[in-house]
């Protein structure tokens, strides 16, 4: 794609890689631009070497583009995800600089989030077709249909922060995502509710571009103009290794074609507020990798800080759960591993 220089869109750095540990990790002028544009995007918040442990699995498990194997793999989705047998995928989704960022933009303490996506995928450079399923070159759309069985809520009640966390170059790969910045109250990009767009209400599910809008003007012809205009109103995310663009479930935007014969890896998580139960877990539940040789998911629980247990739904200290008996059970259960339970009996011991 040839892209004019004042549609990128640039990572800023965040606070978090300038050493202020315990501290916001994100800029204000990078909370702000989330909660009124939609979208921010920052680089540094992991460590480059967990993203490079991270690149060295998938790669090894993925198949080089340009092969049989790559070929008859579908380019979105995957069965990498979390609990993951690679420990530094797992640290990524839980490390406590992207929790805090979390919170930052919702406005909530990291105990109050919880996790409902983290899957890693491969996207591989090829030809575009206008196949009605089709991945190069989406639609544009937002994702809450099939994340949420509700509508997102007003746009300043924010309910998820959803991302994309890159393992590739986009001077390589090429793919930027696309954006459309929303503009105040009044933008028409955004009017209310979110529903004129393929696999909402009555309207078929067709992810490739040209097959969607050829649908939509088939069926909404009156659509046809404004669907244009959010195209011409796109932006992209000049992407590298680490780079974490941070996006809602109601703003607009989409994946764009990539390079021919390049592989990009992507890693998406979402996290959404405790009460917003509405929003859907999009993988098995975590619990449902016990019984594992490695014994992950149990060291996990009994190892992780509070705010991490909490992001996975497990009980927090002043959950009612707690009482003397349940302390001595899942003492029992995880004490084996280290896990330290003062935290809940403290809690108890102060109602």
């Amino acid at each position: 794609m040839d892209i004019p220089d004042d549609r990128w869109l640039d990572a800023t750095r965040s606070l978090a890689a300038q050493g202020s540990d315990g501290q916001p990790v994100l800029a204000a002028d990078d909370v702000a631009l989330w909660r009124e544009a939609g979208y921010c995007v920052v680089d540094g918040i992991f460590d480059e070497a967990l993203i490079d442990s991270v690149i060295d699995h998938a790669l090894a498990r993925f198949p080089a583009p340009g092969t049989d194997d790559a070929a008859a793999i579908a380019d979105f989705g995957s069965e990498y995800v979390f609990p993951s047998n690679n420990p530094a995928f797992n640290d990524i989704t839980l490390e406590p600089r992207l929790l805090t960022a979390v919170a930052q933009l919702l406005d909530r303490n990291p105990n109050d989030l919880r996790l409902t996506q983290s899957d890693l995928w491969p996207k591989y450079g090829r030809p575009v077709t206008a196949g009605r399923q089709d991945n190069q070159d989406q639609r544009i759309h937002v994702d809450y249909p099939n994340h949420t069985l509700a509508h997102p809520s007003p746009w300043h009640r924010p309910e998820a922060v959803e991302m994309i966390l890159y393992y590739s170059d986009v001077d390589a790969a090429g793919g930027p995502t696309a954006v459309v910045p929303r503009s105040g109250r009044d933008d028409p990009a955004y009017p209310w509710p979110i529903v004129d767009t393929p696999g909402v209400g009555d309207l078929d599910y067709v992810n490739d571009r040209e097959s969607a809008e050829a649908y939509l003007t088939d069926r909404r012809p009156e659509l046809t103009d404004w669907r244009q205009s959010l195209y011409e109103r796109e932006r992209y995310v000049r992407y590298r290794k680490g780079t974490l663009v941070m996006y809602r479930h109601d703003v607009w935007h989409r994946g764009t074609p990539m390079t021919d014969g390049a592989l990009r890896l992507a890693h998406n998580m979402t996290f959404r507020t405790a009460e917003a139960e509405w929003i859907s877990t999009l993988h098995s539940g975590w619990a449902w990798k016990a019984y594992r040789p490695n014994k992950y998911i149990e060291r996990l629980i009994a190892t992780a800080s509070l705010d991490q247990r909490a992001v996975l739904g497990f009980p927090q200290p002043d959950s009612p759960y707690w009482c003397e008996e349940t302390i001595a059970a899942v003492e029992a259960r995880h004490g084996v591993f280290g896990m330290d339970m003062t935290p809940y009996r403290d809690a108890i011991a102060s109602r």
